[in-house]
C-alpha cells in the first residue's frame, strides 16, 4: 500500500505545472506590505530608519566605523571584464562608457549605494537616457551625454531614501518581491516602482527580506545604554557644578487643600528649581517672607556632592564603544587608545575587516552583473554569448615587501613564468604605469628547463657552489643562485634571506649556508665570478 508521502508526490508530478509550482513560502512576516520581522518596536518600519539615522549622524564611534568603510571602498578600482561573442569587447567598452557618462560620478554612485550598510538595504532606480550628445536642456541637465551614438545608456542610478519606502509589493501566491511604493517630498503621493526598474542592495537575504539587516542592529543595545549614560553623565556634571537645588516652603503649599494662589506660587518655585543652570545669566530671586511667628516661609539653597561617584562612567562608555566596534569587526580603531595592542594584532584585525568589506563588494558587483548590466545591454543591440561583467579591485593595498619576497622566491625556484598579464598585475600592485604591450610584444620566454652552460657552471664554482650541487639544478636555477650570491656581496639582501632563497631553489639548507656564510659583504671579488 502506497504511503501518504508517495501519493502526495505522485499527484504533484501528474502535470508539468505541478512540478513547476512553488508550494511553501519563506515565512517572511509582512503586514500591509511592511516587514514586521524586527521584534523591537523601536526598530520597525520608519521608526527604525530614524533610529539608525540617529546612530549614524550622532554617535562618533558609529560615524568613525562608517567613514572608514566609506573611504576604503571609495578608493577601490573598478573595471569591466569583456564578454564573449562577436561584440564582447564593444559591449564592455559601452558599459564602461555608461559608468562614466552618468550625472553623478561612479565613485559617488558607489558611495550612495553604501547606505545599505547602515540601513540594511538600499534602493536605486535605473534611469536611462538616449545618448545624443549635449541637449542643453536647463530643466534636465542630466540628459547631456558625452556620446552621440543614439544608444540608450544610464542617466543616473539615484537612491530612493530608505525612510521614503512606504511599503513593498509582494506576489500574492509566491510572496516574491514585485516592486515598492514610495512616498516622498514634496507631495507624498504614492509612486509605484516595479522590480525591473530598480536595483536592491542588501546586507542579508534571510527569508528574502527586502530590507536586509543593518550592520548596526547588534550595536543598538550598547549604543542605547551608552547614550543614556552620557545623558546622565552630562546632567550629573551640571548638577555637580551648580549643586542640587532645594527649596523649602510651608507645608500647606504642598497639601491637597492648597488654594489657587498657593498652587500657583508652588508651580513657580518648581520652575525655578528645574531651570537652575550655571551660565552668564545665573541667579535666583526668592521672596523674603515670614509668617506670624517670625519664621522664614521660603528658603532656597544648593546641596553639593561630598565626593566622587561610585561608578567610573568613562570606563563604562569605553566598554560600550568597544562593543559597538566589535559588532562590525572594526575594533581595530580602538587599538592604542588604552595603550595596548601590537602591530601584528592590528594587522590581523584589519585583514579580517578588509575581508568583510570584500564580501560586500562582491554582493554589489553581483547585483550589477545579474540585473543592471544585462538590462542595459537588452536596450541596445549587441551580439553576445556572455555579457560583460563588473569587477572590483582589492580593498587593501598589497604589502609590496611581502609581494617582492614571494615573487623572488618563486622566480629563484624556477616556478614563475613571465607573462604580459603577470607583468601588468605586478605593476598595478605598485601603482606603476603599465607598458603599452600589443599582441606582437616581446615576452620573456621562460628558461626553467635549460641546461647548465659551461660559463654558468664556472661562475657557480667561482661563487662557491659545490659542483655536485649544480649537477641537480638546471641553468635558470644556477644563474639565480649566482645572482643571489652577488646581491649578498653587494649588501643588497641579508645572508639569512639569501639562505632561504637558495634553499627554495632546491639546495639543502646546510649547503645553502656553506655557500652564503663565507661571503664577505661589500668586498665581493672578481675571482668569485661576479
Amino acid at each position: 500500500m502506497a504511503s501518504q508521502q508517495t501519493i502526495f508526490f505522485e499527484k504533484l508530478v501528474e502535470t508539468d505545472e505541478g512540478i513547476l509550482e512553488e508550494i511553501g513560502t519563506t515565512g517572511l512576516d509582512v503586514s500591509g506590505g511592511r516587514v514586521m520581522e524586527e521584534f523591537l518596536v523601536n526598530l520597525r518600519d520608519r521608526r527604525g530608519k530614524e533610529v539608525y539615522r540617529e546612530m549614524m549622524a550622532n554617535d562618533p564611534i558609529v560615524g568613525a566605523v562608517l567613514f572608514t568603510i566609506q573611504m576604503l571602498i571609495r578608493q577601490v578600482n573598478w573595471r569591466i571584464l569583456p564578454g564573449e561573442g562577436p561584440d564582447g569587447e564593444a559591449a564592455a567598452e559601452f558599459v564602461e562608457q555608461c559608468m562614466n557618462d552618468m550625472s553623478d560620478t561612479w565613485t559617488d554612485t558607489i558611495s550612495s549605494i553604501l547606505s545599505f550598510i547602515g540601513f540594511g538595504f538600499s534602493v536605486h532606480e535605473e534611469v536611462y537616457k538616449r545618448r545624443v550628445g549635449r541637449v542643453n536642456d536647463p530643466g534636465d541637465p542630466s540628459a547631456d551625454s558625452l556620446f552621440d551614438d543614439g544608444r540608450i545608456g544610464w542617466k543616473k542610478l539615484p537612491i530612493r531614501a530608505q525612510e521614503t519606502i512606504d511599503r513593498w509589493v509582494f506576489a500574492p501566491k509566491t510572496g516574491e518581491l514585485c516592486g515598492l511604493v514610495q512616498r516622498a517630498h514634496p507631495d507624498f503621493s504614492p509612486r509605484d516602482i516595479p522590480l525591473d526598474r530598480f536595483l536592491l542592495f542588501r546586507t542579508s537575504t534571510e527569508k528574502a527580506n527586502p530590507e536586509g539587516r543593518s550592520i548596526l542592529r547588534n550595536a543598538y543595545r550598547p549604543w542605547f545604554y551608552k547614550k543614556r549614560i552620557e545623558e546622565i553623565e552630562g546632567i550629573g556634571i551640571e548638577r555637580d557644578l551648580a549643586g542640587l537645588p532645594i527649596a523649602k516652603v510651608p507645608p500647606q503649599y504642598l497639601s491637597r487643600n492648597a488654594n489657587a494662589e498657593q498652587k500657583s506660587l508652588l508651580a513657580e518655585i518648581k520652575k525655578i528649581l528645574r531651570n537652575v543652570r550655571r551660565d552668564a545669566k545665573e541667579g535666583v530671586i526668592f521672596p523674603n517672607a515670614y509668617d506670624e511667628n517670625g519664621n522664614l516661609m521660603f528658603e532656597f539653597s544648593l546641596m553639593t556632592t561630598g565626593g566622587s561617584r561610585q561608578f567610573n562612567t568613562s570606563e563604562i562608555i569605553n566598554r560600550y564603544d568597544l562593543r559597538i566596534t566589535q559588532t562590525v569587526l572594526a575594533d581595530f580603531i580602538m587599538l592604542g587608545h588604552e595603550k595596548v595592542g601590537s602591530f601584528a594584532l592590528a594587522a590581523a584585525k584589519t585583514n579580517v575587516f578588509a575581508t568583510a568589506l570584500g564580501g560586500w563588494l562582491d554582493s554589489m558587483t553581483e547585483i550589477f552583473n545579474r540585473f543592471a548590466i544585462p538590462r542595459l545591454l537588452d536596450l541596445n543591440t549587441f551580439r553576445l554569448d556572455r555579457a560583460p561583467e563588473l569587477l572590483h579591485g582589492d580593498v587593501e593595498t598589497q604589502d609590496l615587501t611581502a609581494l617582492a619576497d614571494y615573487t623572488t622566491k618563486l622566480a629563484a625556484a624556477g616556478l614563475l613564468t613571465p607573462t604580459e598579464e603577470l607583468e601588468r598585475h605586478l605593476l598595478q600592485q605598485g601603482d606603476l604605469p603599465e607598458p603599452e604591450l600589443g599582441d606582437d610584444a616581446d615576452v620573456v620566454a621562460p628558461t626553467t628547463g635549460d641546461a647548465v652552460t659551461p660559463e654558468a657552471a664556472a661562475a657557480a664554482a667561482a661563487a662557491g657552489v659545490p659542483p655536485e650541487a649544480t649537477a641537480t639544478l638546471n641553468g635558470a636555477q644556477v644563474s639565480a643562485i649566482v645572482a643571489i650570491i652577488g646581491q649578498v656581496g653587494a649588501s643588497l639582501i641579508p645572508k639569512a634571506v639569501a639562505v632561504e632563497l637558495i634553499t627554495a631553489i632546491g639546495l639543502p639548507a646546510d649547503v645553502s649556508g656553506r655557500i652564503v656564510n663565507p661571503i664577505t659583504v661589500g668586498q665581493l671579488t672578481t675571482e668569485q665570478g661576479l
